[in-house]
């Protein structure tokens, strides 16, 4: 399940971009069935201020795509808040970045990012994986 960091990368043509060739493998992988996407339900708004800073001339067309896709989108509640501030509290994290993890734990999933420094913080823990480090196989 990936973070915004990750569906970022299927935005940006730059070939400064690092893992963008494994960011669009992902979402091929999910659109031929083959792994998951479950989001929390701030994905749109965290992605679509990101879009509007870096490429506003292109923002409303690549947003319509993202949202075309029709993510899953995992509810706000009480356990995710919960297992959100866990993460945060242990990690000394934000709670943008704790909810996607939360989300991937919470679905016995894992938590697919490009913010190698939240790999890091976090490498303790299980339901995480740098883009950097994946591959089809898993």
């Amino acid at each position: 399940m990936p973070d915004a960091s990750v569906v970022l990368k299927w935005a940006f043509d730059s070939s400064d971009e690092s893992d963008k060739d494994k960011a669009v493998s992902f979402l091929n992988a999910w659109i031929d069935g083959k792994c998951e996407i479950v989001l929390p339900k701030l994905w749109s708004y965290e992605v679509g201020n990101v879009l509007m800073m870096k490429i506003p001339e292109q923002a409303h067309e690549v947003m319509e795509i993202f949202l075309g896709y029709d993510f899953t989108e995992y509810d706000m509640s009480l356990e995710l808040c919960k297992e959100t501030f866990k993460i945060m509290q242990r990690f000394n994290v934000t709670f943008y970045d704790a909810v996607y993890h939360a989300v991937a734990f919470l679905q016995k999933g894992k938590l697919l990012t490009a913010d190698e420094s939240y790999c890091k913080k976090v490498r303790d823990m299980k339901h995480v994986m740098s883009l950097r480090e994946w591959d089809l196989k898993f």
